[in-house]
């Protein structure tokens, strides 16, 4: 089994305004709000990408901010692992003690099957052993 990377990141937000405004001054990041049907997620870009947003620097990720929900689990930053195999990588989170979380899936229900996000590929949430809410991610291209 080959290693898997971190390969993005994500945090929560309860106003959106107030953080793309301090991630833009701190940081001087270039956030992109994405519509309602991506969740109104924010993508955020900390690194120089090339043409087809892929990063120029190695070790370097970019990520994202979504909107924080009830669940204390959407409240602490996460990290999106990439996989060759998401069902694969979902049993081996299970057999290593881990619990699968889910998604959302196209009507915004929960549901136990990897979402499809369009242009990027499986996303599914997984809890670890230490109870950190973590994402893996089998992308549509190799990472």
């Amino acid at each position: 089994m080959s290693m898997n990377p971190v390969i993005h990141f994500e945090m929560g937000y309860f106003d959106n305004e107030r953080m793309k405004k301090f991630y833009q001054s701190a940081f001087d990041w270039k956030l992109q709000q994405m519509g309602a049907e991506m969740g109104n997620y924010i993508l955020a870009q900390t690194t120089e990408t090339d043409e087809k947003g892929m990063v120029k620097t190695p070790g370097t990720i970019n990520g994202g901010f979504y909107q924080k929900q009830e669940s204390p689990l959407s409240h602490p930053p996460s990290i999106v692992i990439a996989v060759q195999d998401i069902k694969a990588a979902m049993k081996a989170v299970e057999s290593a003690g881990g619990k699968i979380l889910g998604a959302m899936n196209e009507k915004g229900e929960a549901s136990m099957e990897p979402m499809m996000i369009p242009g990027v590929g499986l996303w599914i949430s997984f809890q670890d052993t230490e109870s950190n809410r973590v994402s893996m991610l089998q992308p549509l291209s190799p990472a």
